[in-house]
C-alpha cells in the first residue's frame, strides 16, 4: 500500500522542464505530420490528409498558433475541418486509397520471399481499412 508521506512532489523546475519537453515533442510531431503530408502531395503512394489531421491534432496539444494556421490554410484547412466536424473523407481520397491498397495487396502476392501468413494478413488488414474508409461520410 502506498504511504502518502513517501510520495515526493516534483519541484516546480522539474514540472516546467517536463512541460517544455512535452511541448517540444508535440511540435515535432506536428512538423513531421506536415512534412509527410507535403511528401504525400508529390508521391502517389503517400497519403496527405491523414498526416494533416495528425499534425493539427499534435499542434492542438503544444502549438496552438500552428494549429490555427493549419485550420485557416486554404488547402490544408478544409479536409482537417471536415474530418473534425463530421469524420468525413473526400470521395477522391477514398478511391485513391482503395486503389493503392488493392494494388499493394495484389503486388505483394508476386514476391516469393513473403511468408504466407503475411500474404493473407496484410490484404485482410487493408480490406478492413477500406471498408472503414468507405463507411465514413463523403466530404
Amino acid at each position: 500500500m502506498l504511504n502518502p508521506e513517501d510520495q515526493t512532489v516534483p519541484s516546480p523546475e522539474r514540472v516546467v522542464l517536463r512541460r517544455r519537453v512535452a511541448v517540444l515533442l508535440w511540435r515535432a510531431v506536428a512538423v513531421l505530420g506536415v512534412t509527410l503530408a507535403l511528401l504525400g502531395v508529390v508521391l502517389p503512394v503517400m497519403p496527405t490528409v491523414p498526416f494533416l489531421i495528425l499534425s493539427a491534432w499534435a499542434a492542438s496539444k503544444g502549438w496552438p498558433a500552428f494549429e490555427i494556421w493549419l485550420l485557416n490554410h486554404r488547402l490544408f484547412g478544409p479536409p482537417i475541418l471536415q474530418w473534425r466536424e463530421r469524420g468525413a473523407v473526400p470521395r477522391r481520397a477514398k478511391w485513391i486509397s482503395t486503389l493503392m491498397m488493392a494494388a499493394s495487396g495484389i503486388g505483394m502476392q508476386f514476391f516469393t520471399g513473403i511468408p504466407l501468413w503475411l500474404r493473407v494478413a496484410v490484404p485482410a488488414v487493408m480490406l478492413g481499412v477500406a471498408v472503414w474508409l468507405w463507411l465514413r461520410p463523403d466530404a
